[in-house]
C-alpha cells in the first residue's frame, strides 16, 4: 500500500521532530555536565555524527522510494537535506568556538593548511550551503538542467565526509568505519547513474 500525501505530512513532522529534538538534548547535557572530561570534542563529534546521519538518511530516501515503489517518499528528501546543512552549520560553529575561542576565529585558516581533514569538511559545508540555497522549488525552476547538476554534488560530499570523520579521529573505531560503509552502499545503489556519466 502506497502513503498518502498526509502521512507524508505526519511524516515530515516527525522527521523535523527526529533532527530537531537533538539539539535540545545537546544543549540540556551541556549545562548538566553529562560529556566527558573534553566537553568540546564530544559536542564537536555529536554534531558532526548528526549531519552525517541525516546526509545518509537523504541518500536513502530516492532508493527506498524506488525500491519500496513509495514515490511520495521522494517529498521528505528536501527537508532532511536542509537538516544534514544546519547540523553540518553546528558543527563548524562548534568547532570554531570551542576548539579556537571567539577572539582566535583567524586561525581557522592556519589550521585548514596544518590539518588537512579540516579543508574536507570545509569543501563538504560549503557544497552543503549550495545545496540548501537552492533547494526551493523556485530556485531549480531559475537553474533548469543546471540544478540537478549542482545537487548531484551531494555524491561528492558523501565521498568527503566519512574521509573527513575517518581522518579526524585519533584513535580509529568502529563507529566511523560504520558510516563510511553505509555512504558508500548508497552510492554503490547508484551505480548505473555513476556508470551511465562514466560513459
Amino acid at each position: 500500500m502506497r502513503l498518502t500525501a498526509k502521512q507524508i505530512t505526519w511524516l515530515k513532522v516527525a522527521l523535523h521532530l527526529a533532527a530537531f529534538l537533538p539539539f535540545v538534548w545537546l544543549f540540556y547535557a551541556a549545562n548538566q555536565g553529562l560529556f566527558s572530561a573534553d566537553p568540546a570534542k564530544d559536542i564537536q563529534h555529536f554534531t558532526g555524527r548528526m549531519a552525517l546521519k541525516l546526509l545518509l538518511a537523504t541518500l536513502l530516501i530516492t532508493p527506498l522510494a524506488r525500491y519500496a515503489k513509495q514515490p511520495l517518499l521522494i517529498r521528505t528528501r528536501r527537508l532532511l537535506g536542509v537538516w544534514c546543512f544546519v547540523w553540518a552549520s553546528i558543527h563548524l560553529t562548534s568547532y570554531s568556538l570551542l576548539e579556537l575561542g571567539i577572539n582566535n576565529i583567524g586561525l581557522l585558516g592556519k589550521e585548514l593548511v596544518t590539518r588537512p581533514y579540516l579543508m574536507l569538511g570545509i569543501v563538504s559545508w560549503i557544497i552543503l550551503l549550495a545545496l540548501a540555497v537552492t533547494s526551493t522549488q523556485s530556485a531549480q525552476r531559475k537553474l533548469g538542467k543546471r540544478w540537478q547538476k549542482l545537487h548531484n554534488c551531494v555524491y561528492l560530499v558523501a565521498i568527503l565526509a566519512p574521509i573527513h570523520y575517518l581522518w579526524s579521529v585519533k584513535i580509529l573505531s568502529p563507529q566511523p568505519l560504520l558510516y563510511a560503509l553505509g555512504a558508500f552502499i548508497l552510492l554503490a545503489l547508484r551505480y548505473k547513474k555513476f556508470r551511465q556519466w562514466w560513459r
